[in-house]
């Protein structure tokens, strides 16, 4: 299975997140949605671009982003990666690796996700992708993306 592409309807899921509640990304039509895939919560880059999100939270929901974080760590470990960083935004719990698999970013010789960023629009069309992220800049290249695109 391919990764999803530019032009694509982004592959819907409905997974747990850091609370315990079940979020359905086609829910979220109607904003612009940056579905991010890191391998573990906690670890040195993953807390990087987390906190890095984190801090530029207000300009992304300014411009009517919403971010998701997804890692195949429990609810449980992503409960505390979020409550100890602050994260103001939800982090999915894909222990079972549905949405790794769905976007074709699993790690096999780790169970963990490929770092990597799916930028989708209003109406769930995947506009940009980055399929092997470099943690330094990432967020401001996401920023400028949905600043070009015009979204």
């Amino acid at each position: 299975m391919a990764m999803p592409k530019v032009g694509d309807t982004a592959p819907d899921f409905t997974e747990p997140t850091d609370d315990g509640s079940n979020l359905t990304l086609s829910n979220l039509r109607g904003n612009i949605v940056v579905l991010y895939f890191y391998p573990r919560a906690g670890t040195p880059s993953c807390t990087k671009e987390a906190c890095s999100f984190r801090d530029n939270m207000i300009r992304l929901t300014g411009m009517g982003v919403k971010v998701i974080g997804v890692s195949t760590d429990s609810v449980k470990r992503q409960a505390g990666f979020k409550e100890k960083h602050a994260l103001q935004f939800p982090l999915i719990a894909d222990k079972e690796q549905k949405v790794v698999k769905l976007y074709n970013v699993l790690k096999t010789e780790t169970g963990s996700a490929t770092r990597s960023t799916f930028l989708i629009d209003r109406e769930g069309v995947i506009r940009y992708v980055w399929p092997m992220v470099r943690v330094p800049g990432h967020v401001d290249e996401v920023i400028k993306k949905v600043e070009e695109l015009k979204l």
